[in-house]
């Protein structure tokens, strides 16, 4: 089931690029270990793909939606198991947790295809 459209998808990866990166201040993980370089690299990964993907907020529009859709949900297991992973978790999980969950569930609840892109019938 799909239901957030492409544009406010694409708001949101503009919000969650500031989040991710401002989040090991912002949470008190600012140590210069994974825990912190973790989120900053995927709000880097995230702003990328925002530039170069097909819909409202891109600017290069040379990803297709469906394979940035992909790359949310990939981004999002990894970032969400990052703690256990890279072996933080005693120190800090939560936020990537819960940012983890945030960019799976925009992968898979976010329409496949962008409205500029609809085919209209003509009449």
């Amino acid at each position: 089931m799909t239901f957030i459209p492409t544009k406010i998808h694409a708001v949101l990866d503009y919000l969650s690029v500031a989040l991710f990166i401002a989040s090991p201040w912002l949470f008190g993980f600012a140590t210069g270990g994974a825990a912190q370089w973790i989120p900053i690299v995927a709000g880097v990964v995230v702003l990328g793909q925002s530039v170069l993907t097909d819909y409202e907020g891109g600017i290069a529009r040379v990803m297709p939606m469906q394979a940035h859709l992909v790359m949310d949900m990939l981004l999002g297991l990894v970032v969400a198991a990052s703690p256990w992973l890279f072996g933080f978790a005693s120190y800090v999980y939560l936020p990537h947790v819960l940012f983890g969950a945030l960019a799976l569930g925009a992968g898979l609840f976010t329409k496949r295809v962008p409205a500029h892109a609809i085919q209209k019938p003509s009449v």
